[in-house]
């Protein structure tokens, strides 16, 4: 059994043509050509910290793949990542071990992120004179790095409850050749942006439905369990065209299962992003509209991330 640690996969990875490989995948993924158990959950409140396990099999694959994947939010405090994980690849042929991806983490984040990067280039304003990030992360830096390759926009207000994360992804951000604002007041930030991305673990909404103005998207990434939420149920019914990575689980934890459950959005169109791969067409209807992309993660993405590194191996 190969065992590939982060250094190899970073050494590997290219987000260009990885994001190919995303888009093949959600393409299979929407067209049912997926196996892809439900998510197992795990949820630390003494520790705040979470857990998932999620597996998937693309139908002629000569592979399935099984991912472990944790945030456990205070490990700043003890000079840890908040996040890691691993991901293991086995023979859909034989059932034998084949690959074990010590990837800390760091696959899923650079899925996510790509992710968010296909949202952005199905839904979001053809001009954008801001971006917006919510959360100090490692994912809300790689969001950033990603949206560079969708828009030629180079403002970024940030937000985030700690000062000091905050001004480190500033000092982040304009080393990356992005000009910055930060602020504490997320409201401030929705006002001078058109496309926000949300990263948070947060369990209360951080935007409300009046911080938006007609033209915005939003790629919300933070609600991947239950009882995660950044924006407010408001918020989500305000939207004129919802895209989702896999509607079963948006509509069961994501960002618009509550306003989904209260039948708040029983007249907007909503999409998977699969689908609107498959038929070349944009979420966004018009320069108006406010667009929201949910995503709550799919087994799939992290095949296909698998089936990139060891084939660039």
């Amino acid at each position: 059994m190969k065992t590939v640690n982060r250094q190899q996969i970073l050494e590997v990875f290219d987000a260009d043509s990885f994001t190919l490989l995303q888009k093949a995948g959600f393409i299979a993924y929407s067209q049912r050509r997926v196996q892809q158990p439900p998510v197992q959950h795990f949820l630390f409140a003494q520790a705040d910290g979470d857990g998932c396990i999620k597996s998937a099999w693309l139908e002629g694959d000569r592979q399935f793949v099984v991912k472990v994947s944790t945030g456990f939010y205070r490990n700043a405090e003890r000079g840890l990542a908040s996040n890691q994980g691993l991901m293991m690849a086995f023979s859909a042929e034989t059932g034998q071990p084949q690959a074990l991806l010590l990837d800390e983490g760091w696959l899923t984040a650079l899925r996510t992120a790509l992710a968010g990067r296909i949202a952005a280039e199905l839904c979001a304003p053809a001009e954008v004179q801001a971006i917006g990030i919510i959360g100090c992360g490692l994912q809300a830096r790689l969001q950033l790095q990603q949206l560079k390759a969708v828009t030629a926009c180079r403002q970024v207000w940030l937000w985030g409850r700690s000062e000091q994360a905050l001004h480190a992804l500033r000092r982040d951000a304009e080393a990356d050749g992005f000009r910055v604002r930060v602020t504490q007041d997320a409201a401030q930030l929705a006002a001078h942006c058109r496309l926000i991305v949300t990263t948070t673990p947060s369990r209360e909404p951080i935007l409300q439905a009046a911080d938006i103005r007609p033209g915005t998207h939003i790629t919300a990434v933070g609600a991947d369990a239950d009882g995660k939420q950044e924006l407010a149920t408001e918020l989500v019914a305000k939207a004129d065209a919802i895209a989702v990575d896999a509607l079963s689980q948006c509509t069961q934890y994501g960002e618009i299962a509550t306003a989904y459950r209260q039948g708040l959005l029983a007249s907007t169109p909503i999409v998977e992003l699969g689908a609107a791969l498959q038929q070349g067409a944009k979420v966004r209807g018009d320069a108006q509209q406010i667009t929201l992309a949910d995503l709550t993660g799919l087994a799939i993405q992290d095949v296909q991330m698998v089936k990139g590194v060891l084939a660039a191996l």
